[in-house]
């Protein structure tokens, strides 16, 4: 059985114009191309160290056409790399960390449902240590369509 939410998305309005855009997230993360996997965040909350992300994840992405041919399948090295991208502008942007904050580890993954191309990807994060100025650790959650497709606990360090 999958665990719960970190937050409860109900009182969110998941179809609301984004408090951070991509060109905002591009002021503070330097990911760009291919390797942006951030496009909005819709919600945060700096008290309780939370954040709402999404990715839009579309038929044009560089790995449909050779992650599983036929049946393309969002690598999960990159549903970690969108994590690491939503703590990455939470600290920065949130928290007023100056610097890079640079992906540091994972402490556990669990994949639980394919993510397909043509969906949209929240991410959810929840900062449960902040060591400022030095290094961060972040349980971060992927839901599509209502369903978890994964969970991780990675950190981030200044770098």
């Amino acid at each position: 059985m999958p665990p719960a939410l970190l937050f409860d998305l109900a009182p969110i309005d998941l179809n609301r114009e984004p408090l951070f855009d991509k060109d905002a997230i591009c002021t503070v993360n330097p990911q760009r191309f291919e390797m942006q996997q951030l496009d909005g965040i819709l919600w945060c909350d700096r008290e309780h160290a939370c954040i709402l992300g999404y990715k839009d994840v579309t038929s044009q992405e560089f790995w449909v056409r050779g992650h599983i041919p036929g049946r393309p399948l969002m690598p999960g090295v990159l549903q970690i790399e969108a994590a690491a991208q939503l703590l990455s502008f939470f600290v920065t942007r949130i928290f007023e960390e100056s610097g890079f904050i640079g992906f540091g580890g994972i402490e556990h993954a669990k994949f639980r449902a394919p993510i397909e191309p043509d969906c949209r990807l929240y991410l959810l994060g929840h900062v449960t240590e902040a060591r400022r100025g030095r290094r961060y650790v972040c349980d971060v959650q992927g839901v599509v369509s209502g369903t978890l497709a994964f969970e991780a606990t990675i950190s981030g360090m200044k770098l």
